[in-house]
């Protein structure tokens, strides 16, 4: 676990439930981290929370010095407060493109011109909100998991006009704090993960809401079965694994029944009525607040304990 003592500062601009954990990633990885939000209640409770959820972390193995860590986070008087002597900044705001314009043009001038100002938007392409902006070369996508303290993927996508320097330093950062950061070479929507989970989550709202299978036998082929060799392999070593003679062999042997598959791809009707009424009709549980509560809890839990196993086993490749 990166704990080593670091200079560098970083703002976490938004601190609702992904700025909190990026919050909680810095400080255990010994960065100074300065909080700003503009929802007062929201900024006087972030560093409670943020404690909390380093003694959580700790409990698993995965926070050395939870009291030390949060001894680092401080919460900004103002904006340029948070952002004054900054090396790095993480803004966590909605997804609207027009706040994200606002925030950037704010952060571009207050923000000291060699800090990298980062956005961790799932969906929106960078040029869509720096264009404009003289500091546009520093400004880069960081686009992390729910939750992002335990599951440590980045995808990194630079508009046409970001800096080499801006990506290559963003990745060292993020790999120094413990993450695992992608590159996405040029701009894409939804960038890698949301295409990857997308097309997994089509042909699944397709297969349930035709009559194929009930939607709890669905989750039961990922969690049971996918799932369980994706945690510590992508699909190209699962499937170089699957045949004799790797990748080559594998498409040879089975790639006729996927082509297919792909001429008969799920359309984006699966995502309408009826369809999603049967999706809906099919999944037996109500999602009240309590359940949503108790599941997220339980499923932290269980991304702290895999976190652990993980750190505890690494990848020999």
């Amino acid at each position: 676990m990166p704990n080593a003592a670091s200079p560098e500062v970083v703002a976490i601009v938004g601190v609702g439930l992904i700025g909190r954990a990026w919050a909680a990633i810095f400080a255990r990885a010994g960065w100074q981290v300065r909080l700003w939000d503009p929802h007062a209640p929201t900024l006087a409770a972030a560093p409670g929370l943020i404690r909390e959820e380093l003694g959580k972390l700790a409990r698993h193995g995965l926070a050395d010095d939870p009291d030390g860590a949060a001894a680092r986070i401080a919460v900004g008087a103002s904006l340029a407060d948070a952002l004054a002597g900054v090396s790095f900044v993480q803004e966590n705001g909605p997804e609207v493109v027009e706040q994200k314009r606002a925030i950037f043009a704010e952060l571009d001038r207050l923000a000291p011109p060699d800090a990298i100002l980062c956005s961790s938007t799932s969906a929106i392409v960078a040029s869509r909100f720096t264009e404009g902006l003289p500091g546009r070369a520093r400004c880069i996508v960081a686009h992390p998991v729910n939750p992002p303290h335990l599951v440590p993927i980045v995808e990194l996508c630079g508009a046409p006009w970001t800096a080499p320097e801006t990506v290559e330093r963003a990745r060292a950062a993020f790999s120094a704090i413990g993450q695992v950061p992608i590159t996405v070479r040029k701009e894409v929507d939804g960038f890698i993960l949301n295409r990857l989970q997308g097309a997994l989550l089509a042909e699944a709202f397709r297969l349930v809401g035709e009559g194929y299978v009930s939607a709890e036998d669905l989750d039961h082929t990922v969690k049971d079965g996918l799932g369980l060799r994706w945690s510590f392999m992508g699909p190209f070593e699962t499937i170089e694994l699957n045949a004799p003679g790797g990748i080559p062999d594998y498409c040879a042997r089975y790639t006729g029944f996927y082509k297919g598959l792909a001429h008969d791809a799920a359309g984006p009707e699966v995502y309408e009525s009826p369809n999603i009424d049967r999706v809906a009709a099919a999944w037996p549980h109500a999602a009240t607040p309590e359940r949503v509560a108790e599941r997220t809890r339980w499923r932290n839990e269980r991304l702290a304990a895999l976190a652990a196993h993980k750190r505890a086993a690494p990848d020999p490749a």
